[in-house]
């Protein structure tokens, strides 16, 4: 085991394993677990770390917190301050206020209400001021010099770095032979921490990061491509347009590779964590899942640690993925129905579908439409079925009773 460093700004083993010992009790040790029905369906032997499971739901409490414990006393006296749109505020609001620091937290004006109110309840100020994570960030920074504050970087900062490494220790403590570690990346300090750790611990181990393709930022920076970074992303989280000029010197040195994945992929990602392990997953913390279903070949039969590193996902739109989800299966099935306008012939359409097992979810009715006979009408159904073969067996049966059917939402070779 060796003390890997090259340079003399950045953090150590020794500097990793102190910060385990300072964050110890104050943050939750989480498991790392195997995950079966994954690994079976990916043909991997898939482990997860369950950093979801920290009280603000994500793993920022271990950077945080391990910078807060390293400032003097003057620096806790004036109080600190950061910038953030979700899990690192929270984090630092959190263990500020257990440790009697004051915070102030800058959020953009876009934040959802629903962080704000989180933030605010872990005991911070906060403000909102700019449009954008830069504008709130050129924000905190004046503040902080304004007002005599320590800024608490999200994740370009030593000590965040080192707090961030001890995800590494406790993942191969728990399994030393894992063979290959898939991290996501914003900023690049969770990964940087874990690299720094793991490849001291066995540097024959693989460290694999990830970003959405539509946030390219550290595989532009390590690949020296310029590909767009912007769009409206799954992954959040991570949606961040400039990498750390620390993190960015960490990561160059010690990653393996940078895979980007899709949307759709991340989408998968988060449905597969809910429906198959029964935990919630925000976008930002399913990409290194992600990456595997994107490229499951590459990972075939490699003991494999995910790093789950936030659970902080609007339950909305976590229904709405698990619904596009069983769509994509043809689980539920919308479908357009032609018909003649008479009375009974609702009643036979579901008897067809119910004599077949099929489970009527919604109706909707037009006799409008000007696509549609005016002697006819036009039916939306959407039908909950076992799956793929079970949906065509009741479309047939529909079109063997002489009408016409489209399907609304069938799912493209794609999918």
């Amino acid at each position: 085991m060796s003390d890997r460093s090259s340079a003399s700004n950045r953090p150590t083993l020794s500097d990793i394993m102190q910060a385990a010992d300072k964050i110890k009790g104050a943050v939750l040790r989480t498991p790392t677990l195997p995950a079966k029905q994954l690994s079976d369906i990916l043909g991997a032997n898939i482990y997860v770390k369950y950093d979801n499971m920290q009280v603000t739901n994500a793993f920022k409490e271990r950077g945080a917190l391990n910078k807060l414990l390293s400032l003097s006393e003057e620096e806790r006296k004036h109080g600190v301050i950061a910038m953030s749109a979700g899990n690192h505020a929270q984090a630092v609001a959190l263990h500020a206020t257990r440790l009697g620091i004051p915070s102030l937290i800058v959020m953009p004006e876009f934040t959802p209400f629903v962080k704000v109110a989180a933030t605010k309840g872990f005991g911070a100020e906060v403000i909102l001021e700019g449009e954008t994570v830069a504008e709130a960030g050129d924000a905190a920074m004046r503040l902080a010099k304004n007002r005599g504050l320590t800024f608490v970087h999200p994740y370009d900062d030593y000590k965040i770095i080192a707090g961030q490494g001890t995800i590494a220790l406790e993942m191969l403590a728990d399994v030393p032979d894992l063979e290959t570690l898939i991290v996501p990346i914003g900023g690049g300090g969770m990964i940087s921490g874990i690299a720094i750790a793991a490849k001291s611990i066995n540097p024959e181990i693989e460290v694999i990061g990830v970003e959405s393709e539509l946030y390219p930022t550290m595989y532009n920076e390590l690949k020296h491509k310029d590909l767009f970074c912007g769009g409206q992303s799954l992954a959040e989280g991570i949606a961040v347009k400039k990498a750390g000029k620390l993190t960015a010197e960490i990561a160059s040195e010690l990653l393996d590779d940078i895979i980007l994945v899709t949307e759709r992929d991340i989408e998968r990602a988060i449905n597969a964590y809910a429906t198959y392990l029964k935990t919630m997953a925000e976008g930002a913390g399913a990409v290194p899942l992600a990456a595997v279903i994107a490229e499951p070949a590459r990972f075939k039969d490699k003991k494999v640690g995910l790093v789950l590193g936030g659970g902080n996902i609007d339950p909305r739109l976590l229904s709405s993925i698990i619904v596009r989800q069983l769509g994509r299966k043809q689980q539920i099935v919308g479908l357009r129905i032609t018909i003649p306008d008479r009375p009974g012939i609702l009643a036979e359409l579901s008897s067809i579908i119910g004599d077949l097992g099929g489970n009527i979810l919604e109706v909707d009715h037009h006799r409008t439409f000007l696509n549609v006979p005016v002697k006819g009408a036009s039916i939306d159904i959407t039908i909950e079925t076992r799956d793929a073969a079970h949906a065509n067996e009741i479309i047939m049966a529909i079109e063997s009773a002489g009408h016409s059917v489209e399907y609304l939402n069938k799912p493209d070779i794609s999918d």
